[in-house]
């Protein structure tokens, strides 16, 4: 069974809707909880330019 960890910005309301990551036998998962049968696999190059794009100021 993949363990799934949430993230630690979602607690409280956002329990539910927050994305979640695993790390089974060395491959990267991500997925969203309000839809957990949708499974992504990125590498850890791609995750980090998603998560650098969310961070980037759009000004």
């Amino acid at each position: 069974m993949i363990q799934w960890q949430k993230s630690s910005f979602s607690n409280g309301n956002d329990g539910a809707n927050c994305v979640e990551v695993a790390v089974p036998e060395g491959e990267l998962l991500l997925r969203e909880s309000d839809d957990p049968t949708r499974i992504l696999p990125v590498t850890c190059t791609g995750l980090a330019g998603l998560l650098r794009h969310l961070g980037a100021d759009p000004r």
